[in-house]
């Protein structure tokens, strides 16, 4: 998500200082984040936060604006990572605690209930049908996210070449983080701005500090907690624990939002491993899309199938805490980073590659989610509702489900 769609949602407010902001409790971080958790679905969740963190003058416009730069710069889901920036500048590692568990918490609870229902009533006859149409609505939503990314990633014929080449590569079954080491490499010297880069007249809009003792201690605290769940994870020599460090792995390298990430949790969990059946998985993301949040709780959902509450508490941990960590680290040194030319090629590279990557899924996806004229209507309804309509998420589900229901009940679906 770039800092001009932001712009988009919400007019400026120059009004809104450093001077004016106030002082926020931890505790109203994590109640203003469960709010947020529990009531934004797919990209409202980028309006929710925005317009709910200058009208609280929690930070100047130009903070936001510079978060939103900010996690673009190294991998991870981002509005998860910007809850987590905007919680560490109020109120430092605490504050961002407060606000990654606040918005992630609603999404894991109400997963843990619906993948508790799903396999315990997976066999029985309704569910299959039922989830047919979800499936085929999930296309919809998918190939929507993908034009929609494409049309933001892709701005140059360097940039489309890029993305044709990761669609071609992971057809032809390349390793994933293969294409993501590549497309690094190839942002960097391709798309690398050739002008610019003149850090004293770039200065930032606040003062640079120095780090205080307690903060850094509290940053590397964090980062030794994420080590460690991780050597646990290789400790356990089980499935649980591979399927734990996949998910690492894939919060580590992948860029982008929920639906940009999908396809590196679909190479781990589906092809590779065969931890989800094809199925499974275009159910779990379903189920992610019905649930507020973050849509990548399908982690906790894989987890789930696997071990139970344990493993997809684990899961979810793995996926968010390693750029979690990242925020922290790169909220200090952001300033020092962001005109570094060949670091913004490299970011261009990648979110190409995703653009290609996504348009995988999609196919994949269409293999299972389309098997005939009615899941094509709703799969073109999605599409349509979402592209055009410009429709919330959650009424593309409830008039999906509900057009599914009646076709299941006259014998047509």
């Amino acid at each position: 998500m770039n800092t001009e769609l932001v712009h988009n949602i919400l007019p400026t407010n120059p009004g809104i200082t450093l001077e004016s902001r106030p002082q926020v409790s931890l505790l109203t971080i994590l109640l203003s984040y469960l709010q947020i958790g529990l009531t934004a679905f797919g990209f409202s969740i980028v309006q929710k936060q925005r317009i709910f963190v200058i009208s609280k003058k929690w930070l100047s416009e130009e903070e936001v604006d510079e978060g939103m730069a900010l996690i673009q710069l190294y991998p991870g889901p981002m509005m998860a990572d910007f809850s987590a920036y905007v919680g560490y500048k109020i109120r430092g590692v605490p504050g961002a605690l407060m606000a990654i568990i606040g918005f992630i918490a609603p999404a894991f609870v109400l997963m843990l209930v619906l993948s508790a229902i799903y396999f315990a009533s997976g066999s029985l006859p309704w569910v299959h049908p039922l989830f047919l149409g979800l499936e085929a609505l999930i296309v919809g939503i998918i190939l929507n996210v993908t034009l929609d990314f494409g049309e933001r990633a892709l701005k140059n014929r360097s940039e489309a070449v890029i993305a044709l080449a990761a669609f071609a590569a992971l057809l032809l079954k390349v390793n994933a983080v293969a294409i993501i080491v590549v497309s690094l490499a190839a942002g960097a010297f391709l798309l690398a701005p050739r002008t610019g880069g003149n850090e004293e007249k770039e200065q930032t809009h606040s003062s640079v500090l120095a780090i205080s003792v307690s903060r850094l201690l509290a940053i590397l605290g964090i980062v030794l907690v994420v080590i460690a769940v991780a050597i646990y994870s290789w400790l356990l020599d089980s499935e649980v624990g591979r399927m734990g460090l996949s998910f690492y792995k894939i919060g580590a390298i992948a860029f982008g939002n929920g639906a940009t990430i999908l396809p590196l949790i679909q190479i781990e969990i589906v092809d590779l491993h065969h931890w989800l059946t094809p199925n499974e998985f275009a159910d779990g993301i379903a189920l992610g899309q019905i649930t507020p949040g973050s849509l990548l709780v399908v982690a906790a959902f894989a987890g789930y199938k696997l071990g139970g509450l344990g493993a997809a508490a684990l899961m979810t941990f793995a996926m968010f805490a390693p750029s979690f960590a990242m925020t922290l680290v790169f909220t200090e040194i952001f300033v020092r980073l962001r005109n570094l030319n060949p670091l913004r090629g490299a970011m261009k590279g990648v979110l190409a590659s995703f653009v290609g990557l996504l348009a995988v899924v999609v196919l994949q996806l269409g293999k299972i989610g389309i098997s005939g004229p009615t899941t094509l209507i709703l799969a073109g309804g999605a599409f349509v509702g979402t592209r055009y309509f410009k429709l919330d998420i959650i009424w593309i589900f409830i008039g999906g489900l509900l057009f599914w229901s009646g076709l299941l009940a006259l014998g047509l679906g």
